[in-house]
């Protein structure tokens, strides 16, 4: 089955939004890769940050989820607090500082620099929660 290499993410500064996800996944320092500011992720994935230029439009914040384990969003949690970043459990916003449990995982979503919607998740959601948003 065909499996995802890379995609790339619009900023404002490739190294100050990668390293911002870099720091919060505690993923090694994003690599310079020609115009792109590159974050390698655990499961052979690679985002590439580049800088925004097309034509003076603005890009629109996009949603990015991670699938973590319990521990890891345990950490990601702590750095997010020790960084006192506002945090939701939806991706409305309406919830700050709060996480959800959705099919008895864990979930929350930070927004990075550029106003992308980070979620980090410890369960993917089922068929039935799908259904039901």
């Amino acid at each position: 089955m065909p499996g995802l290499d890379h995609t790339i993410v619009h900023s404002t500064d490739r190294f100050a939004s990668a390293r911002f996800l870099a720091e919060l996944l505690d993923a090694p320092e994003p690599k310079a890769f020609g115009p792109f500011a590159a974050l390698k992720l655990d499961n052979g994935v690679t985002l590439d940050y580049a800088e925004h230029v097309a034509g003076g439009r603005e890009f629109v914040p996009t949603h990015y989820a991670f699938l973590v384990t319990e521990e890891e969003f345990d950490a990601i949690l702590g750095r997010i607090k020790a960084r006192d970043l506002p945090y939701w459990a939806d991706p409305m916003h309406s919830r700050p500082q709060e996480f959800n449990t959705h099919d008895g995982g864990r979930g929350l979503y930070v927004d990075d620099p550029d106003g992308h919607y980070m979620e980090f998740l410890t369960r993917t959601y089922s068929d039935e929660l799908l259904a039901s948003l």
